[in-house]
C-alpha cells in the first residue's frame, strides 16, 4: 500500500499544557493493497500508476505538501515501466527536500498473524535493497494500519532494521477503548523478552478512527475529503468523473468542512497525552488524482489555520515530521513487555480468526516456496564460491532466485498469505509463486548437474541417481521419501556401500511405491544415492520391505476397548484401539509416561444467513455451537517395517460410504544402532487429509489428552517466540476469541509433560478444554453479505488439503531442548534431485570431503545468498554515487549476505539458552578465505557501527552494558538469546 499520510502536526517543543494549541499533522496516503480484490495488474492499470504520477507531479508543485509511500511493489512496477526520466529525477528531489518518504519500505505491509519471521525479514530486505540501492533511503518508520492484529516480533524486528518509531491500528476492540481513555495509546514495546531494551521501539497505535480519513459530513450525503472519489475498475474513466467524489470546497462548504475537520482533530487529542495529533488523510485507493485532492486540502488547511478560534494549527506532514516532534517533546512513556495484541475482535461477535485457517493450500504452497528459496540461494552462493568459472550462468541463476524473492515476499501482504483475498487474486499469488518455484528448481538441477561433472563420477544404467541438499548449517540424519513406479532391490551411497531404506506400496494413488532412504548429511551439504530398481521381488537382505495389515472399518463412536495394538520406535509406543481404529495413547520410553491421547476430527457449522445471526468469512470465525464429529466409521490399515511404521486411518461420514472425507497417515522412524537418532526418532509425523468439505463447515482435529492446564496453551509469535495463552470467558464469541495463530509451533504442558505441535504452515489452534488442543485445517464458506458477495470474499473454498503436523511428547526439559531445532527440520526438510547417468560406477568421496557449514545446535543459519545488490556498503561513498547518478551495470557478486540467529530465550534451557561464539572465518573456510566481514542492520541498509536509533525515554531503567555496541575481532562473533545479526562476507 502507498501511503499519502497527511499529518496534522502539532510541532511543539518542551512540555504540554492545555493552553498550548494542537498541532496537527496532516498526512497524505494511499492505502494500497498488493492484491486483496483485484490482481496487481488490475490495480496498476485502474488507479496504482496514477497515484504515484499525479502525486510526484502535486507535490513539486508546492513545497508545503507531503505524501508518504508504504509498501514497494506498485512503486517499483511503476518506477520500472510508467516513470519517465523527469518523473525520476523529480523523485530523487522530493526525497531530498524531505516531501516525499517511504515508510516501512518492506515489497508489502506482511501481515503480523500467519507470516514467519524469516519470510518477514525476506520481503523487507527486499524493498529496503532496492530503497537504499535506488535513493539512498532508509526508512526509519512503520506504519502497520491494517495487518488483523499486531504481533509482538513485527516491533523487534523493525528495531532491529534501524527504524525509530512503530506504528499499528486493528487490536481488539475493547483493549483499544480502554487504552484511549487512559491515554495510553502511545508507550515503548519490548516486544522480545530476552533482547529485552537493546531492541526496544516508540509504539503509536492509532485510535478508533484508524487510517481512513473520516468521511461522515453532517452537512451533506456525500462522503468527506475524498475529493477523486472511488477508483473505478477494470478501466479509469474517460471523463475523468468518479463514483462518490466529495463535495468541493468553496465558499459555502469551507466552514462546514473546516469545522467537521477540527471537531475530529479535537477528539482525538483527547486521547492522546501531547498536543501533537497524527490526522492521516486518505484511505484505500486514494490519491489517484491528486490535484484534485491537494486543490481542495490547501483551502481548507489555509482557511483553518487563519481563524485562531479553531485554537489548531494544521500543516501537511511525513510520519517522521510526527514522530520527530514527538521525541522533541522528551516525554518519559510507559514499557510494554513483550505480550501481543492478538487475536483482533473489531466488535463483539466478529473475531478475526478465521483467516488463520482461510486458504490453506495458499499457506502451504508459500511455505513452501519459502523454503525452496532458502534452499536455492545457500546452493548458489556455495556453487559461485567454489567454481566462480562455473557452466551455469550465474546472471541467470541470480534472476531466477530474484523471481522467487519477489513471489515469497509478495505473498506476505495481510491480504495474501492470511486467505483474504478474491479468489482471482489467490490463483495470482499462486502462479507468481509456482514460476518462481520452477525457476529455482531448474537452477538447483542446474547445479547438480554441473557438480556431477567437477566430480567425474559415473553410473550403470538401472540406477537412479538421487542427490540429496541439505538446506541446514546442522549435520542430520533423516530419512527422506521417493515415489517411484517400480521396485527397489538396494540403495547405495557414494562408497558403494548398502543404505538403510525402506519401500512398501503408497496410498497415494498418483505412484505405486514410497521408498524411504536414511541419509547422513552435513550443513549445507550434499549426498549421493543410487536406487537399483527391478521389477524384481525385493531382496530382504539389502532393503527392508514394509508389510501391510489391513483391518475392518469400526464405529468412530466410543469403543469397548476389547484389544489395543502399540506400534513403537525408540522413543515412543502409538497406542490404537482396534474396536474404533483410533489412536489412545502414546507412551514416552524414555520415561515409560503414557499420556492418554486421541484424535477425532469435528466440524463448527457456520451461519451464512446475515439476518439469522453472526456469521464467518474469509476473515472472521464464529461458532454457531459446538464442533461436531465429522466421521461415524473410520477405516484402519498398519505398514510395518523395521525402518518406518506407518499407520493409515480414513475417516467416513457414513458407516456405508465408499469414499472417505479425512485422513490421517502416521509414521514413526527407526534409526539402526550406530546412527544419530535424535531428530529422527522424535517426531510423530502425521499427514492429514481434509476435504473437500460440505459447504459452510470450518474442518478442526481435535487432541484430547489427559494433562492437567487448565486450558492454558503456548503459541508462536510468526515462528519466533513463543506467548502464553490463557483461556478467557467472554460474554459471547468465547469459542472464536480463544483462537490463536499457530505458523510453527504450539503446545500444552502439566508440572511434566510437554504435548508438542510443529507445523509447515499456519493454522488457528485453541485450547477449548482441559489438556484439549484444536487445530483449524480447513474452511469453505458462504453468506449472503453483499459486501462479501460484491468483493468475491465468500470463501467458497473446495480444495483437498495435506497439511502436515509433527507431535512430541516428552518431559519439559527433552522437548523445550528439540522443538526449534525440530521445527526447522520441518520446515527446511532435504531437497531430492535427480540426475542422470552415464556409464559404469566408480566411487568417489568428492562430496564427503567437503567442509560442511556446521552450527550449534541453538544457532539457525537464516540465510546464505548473494543479494547481487549494487550498492556500496560504504554510505558516504554510495551517496555520492546517488547524487551523480551513477548507474551500476553489473550485479554485485562477491558480496555474501550471512544472517544468523540464535534459536532459544535467555531462560529456556540450561545450556541452548547461552549464548553462542562462532568464527565466521572457519564457519565459511570451504568457500574461500574471509577476508571482511561488515555488521549490518537486519535488512542490511545500515552499517551497524554507525545506525544510531532514538533512545526514547521510559519509566524502566535500561541496561547499558546490553546496549553496547559489539566488536568484531578475528572473525568471531558471540550471539546472544534470540538475536538475529546480519553480515556482509567478502572473500580473498
Amino acid at each position: 500500500m502507498s501511503l499519502l499520510l497527511l499529518l496534522v502536526l502539532v510541532s511543539l517543543g518542551g512540555a504540554v499544557t492545555s493552553a498550548d494549541p494542537l498541532q496537527v499533522f496532516v498526512i497524505p496516503h494511499s492505502h494500497m493493497d498488493v492484491g486483496w480484490v483485484y490482481t496487481v495488474q488490475e490495480s496498476m492499470h485502474a488507479y496504482a500508476a496514477n497515484v504515484y504520477t499525479t502525486v510526484v507531479e502535486e507535490l513539486i508543485k508546492a513545497k508545503h505538501r507531503r505524501f508518504i509511500v508504504v509498501e514497494q511493489e506498485f512503486f517499483r512496477l511503476w518506477w520500472d515501466t510508467v516513470a519517465g526520466e523527469l518523473q525520476k529525477q523529480q523523485v530523487h528531489q522530493l526525497l531530498q527536500e524531505g516531501r516525499l518518504e517511504f515508510i516501512i519500505g518492506g515489497q508489502v505491509m506482511h501481515d503480523e498473524a500467519v507470516t514467519a519471521v524469516d519470510d518477514q525479514i525476506l520481503q523487507l530486505t527486499e524493498g529496503h535493497g532496492f530503497l537504499y540501492e535506488t535513493f539512498g533511503v532508509r526508512p526509519q518508520f512503520s506504519w502497520h494500519v491494517d495487518p488483523f492484529g499486531a504481533s509482538a516480533t513485527s516491533p523487534t524486528i523493525f528495531a532491529m532494521s534501524g527504524f525509530n518509531a512503530h506504528l499499528i491500528s486493528r487490536i481488539d476492540y475493547d483493549s483499544k477503548a480502554a487504552m484511549q481513555d487512559s491515554k495510553k495509546l502511545q508507550f515503548v514495546w519490548r516486544g522480545s523478552r530476552s533482547l529485552s531494551e537493546t531492541q526496544e521501539i516508540f509504539t503509536h497505535i492509532m485510535d478508533q478512527f484508524s487510517y481512513c480519513t473520516p468521511s461522515d459530513l453532517p452537512f451533506t450525503n456525500r462522503s468527506g475529503f475524498y475529493w477523486n472519489g472511488v477508483a473505478l475498475f477494470p478501466d479509469p474513466p474517460k471523463d475523468g468523473i468518479y463514483p462518490n467524489m466529495s463535495l468541493p470546497v468553496t465558499s459555502d462548504t469551507i466552514h462546514q468542512y473546516a469545522e467537521t475537520m477540527v471537531k475530529n482533530i479535537k477528539t482525538r487529542a483527547a486521547w492522546f497525552r501531547s498536543n501533537d495529533v497524527l490526522w492521516p488523510w486518505g484511505c484505500d485507493k486514494q490519491f489517484f488524482n491528486s490535484s484534485i485532492q491537494f486543490n481542495n486540502m490547501d483551502l481548507l488547511l489555509e482557511y483553518i489555520n487563519s481563524k485562531a478560534e479553531f485554537g489548531v494549527t494544521l500543516r501537511y506532514s511525513t510520519l517522521g515530521e510526527y514522530f520527530q516532534s514527538i521525541y522533541n517533546r522528551n516525554m518519559t512513556w510507559e514499557v510494554r513487555g513483550s505480550q501481543d495484541f492478538l487475536p483482533y475482535s473489531s466488535d463483539v461477535f466478529q473475531a478475526w480468526t478465521g483467516f488463520f485457517a482461510s486458504r490453506n493450500v495458499l499457506k502451504g504452497v508459500a511455505r513452501r516456496a519459502s523454503s525452496l528459496l532458502y534452499a536455492g540461494e545457500s546452493a548458489f552462493t556455495q556453487y559461485l564460491m567454489k567454481h566462480p568459472s562455473g557452466a551455469v550462468c550465474k546472471m541467470w541463476a541470480l534472476e531466477q532466485l530474484q523471481a522467487l524473492r519477489w513471489a515469497v515476499s509478495e505473498v506476505q501482504h495481510h491480504d495474501g498469505i492470511t486467505g483474504t483475498e478474491s479468489p482471482k487474486v489467490s490463483d495470482m499469488y499462486l502462479a507468481h509463486l509456482h514460476q518462481g518455484m520452477t525457476g529455482v528448481r531448474k537452477l538447483m538441477d542446474a547445479i547438480n548437474m554441473d557438480q556431477l561433472r567437477y566430480e567425474k563420477t559415473e553410473h550403470p544404467e538401472g540406477l537412479i541417481l538421487i542427490t540429496v541438499y541439505n538446506p541446514l548449517a546442522w549435520n542430520i540424519t533423516t530419512y527422506v521419501s521417493v515415489a517411484l513406479n517400480s521396485s527397489v532391490t538396494a540403495v547405495y551411497d557414494e562408497r558403494g556401500q548398502i543404505v538403510p531404506a525402506q519401500i512398501h506400496n503408497s496410498s497415494d494413488p498418483g505412484h505405486a511405491f514410497d521408498l524411504y532412504v536414511l541419509v547422513v548429511l552435513p550443513g549445507f551439504g550434499y549426498r549421493r544415492y543410487s536406487i537399483k530398481t527391478e521389477n524384481a521381488e525385493p531382496n530382504q537382505e539389502t532393503i527392508t520391505v514394509g508389510r501391510r495389515v489391513m483391518f475392518n472399518r469400526q464405529s468412530a463412536g466410543s469403543g469397548k476397548k476389547i484389544k489395543s495394538r502399540s506400534l513403537s520406535n525408540d522413543c515412543y509406543n502409538v497406542w490404537i484401539d482396534l474396536s474404533t481404529n483410533m489412536l489412545v495413547g502414546i507412551t514416552d520410553r524414555e520415561r515409560n509416561v503414557t499420556v492418554h491421547t486421541t484424535q477425532e476430527f469435528l466440524e463448527y457449522y457456520a451461519n451464512g444467513d446475515t439476518g439469522a445471526g453472526p456469521i464467518s468469512d474469509n476473515y472472521m470465525f464464529f461458532a454457531t455451537g459446538s464442533a461436531a464429529p465429522a466421521a461415524k466409521s473410520v477405516g484402519l490399515e498398519i505398514v510395518a517395517g523395521k525402518l518406518v511404521t506407518e499407520i493409515r486411518q480414513y475417516f467416513y461420514r457414513d458407516a456405508d460410504q465408499q469414499s472417505y472425507i479425512y485422513a490421517i497417515l502416521t509414521r514413526l522412524y527407526n534409526v539402526p544402532d550406530g546412527y544419530d537418532k535424535t531428530l529422527t526418532c522424535r517426531p510423530i509425523e502425521q499427514q492429514y487429509r481434509v476435504g473437500p468439505l460440505e459447504l459452510n463447515r470450518e474442518a478442526i482435529i481435535r487432541i484430547q489428552s489427559n494433562l492437567q492446564t487448565n486450558k492454558r496453551i503456548y503459541t508462536d509469535d510468526n515462528a519466533y517466540q513463543m506467548q502464553a495463552r490463557e483461556f478467557k470467558i467472554y460474554d459471547s464469541n468465547t469459542v472464536a476469541r480463544n483462537y490463536y495463530p499457530m505458523v510453527r509451533t504450539a503446545y500444552i504442558e502439566d508440572e511434566k509433560t510437554r504435548l508438542v505441535l510443529l507445523a509447515e504452515r499456519s493454522h488457528g489452534v485453541s485450547s477449548q478444554d482441559n489438556g484439549q488442543v484444536e487445530i483449524m485445517l480447513h474452511r469453505r464458506l458462504w453468506n449472503n453479505m453483499e459486501w462479501d458477495l460484491n468483493y468475491n470474499l465468500t470463501l467458497n473454498d473446495t480444495s483437498v488439503v495435506r497439511p502436515a503436523i509433527w507431535l512430541m511428547v516428552g518431559s519439559k526439559e527433552v522437548t523445550g531442548s528439540l522443538y526449534q531445532r525440530l521445527g526447522m527440520c520441518l520446515e527446511h526438510k532435504p531437497l531430492v534431485m535427480f540426475s542422470q547417468h552415464t556409464g559404469p560406477e566408480k566411487a568417489n568421496n568428492h562430496m564427503v570431503n567437503d567442509d560442511p557449514i556446521t552450527l550449534p545446535p541453538n544457532i539457525h543459519l537464516q540465510i546464505l545468498s548473494i543479494p547481487g545488490w549494487k550498492y556500496s556498503s560504504n554510505h558516504t561513498e554510495h551517496m555520492r554515487n546517488v547524487h551523480k547518478a551513477k548507474k551500476e551495470s553489473d550485479a554485485d557478486f562477491s558480496r555474501v549476505l550471512l544472517r544468523i540467529q540464535h534459536l532459544y530465550e535467555a531462560d529456556e534451557d540450561p545450556i541452548l539458552s547461552k549464548p553462542a561464539t562462532i568464527n565466521i572465518k572457519l564457519l565459511l573456510k570451504g568457500l574461500g578465505t574471509v577476508r571482511l566481514l561488515e555488521e549490518r542492520s537486519l535488512t542490511g541498509t545500515w552499517d551497524l557501527t554507525t545506525m544510531e536509533r532514538w533512545k526514547w525515554k521510559s519509566m524502566q531503567k535500561k541496561d547499558s552494558e546490553r546496549m553496547s555496541k559489539k566488536s568484531l575481532e578475528d572473525f568471531t562473533v558471540t550471539v546472544a538469546p534470540k538475536e538475529i545479526r546480519t553480515f556482509f562476507v567478502y572473500f580473498q
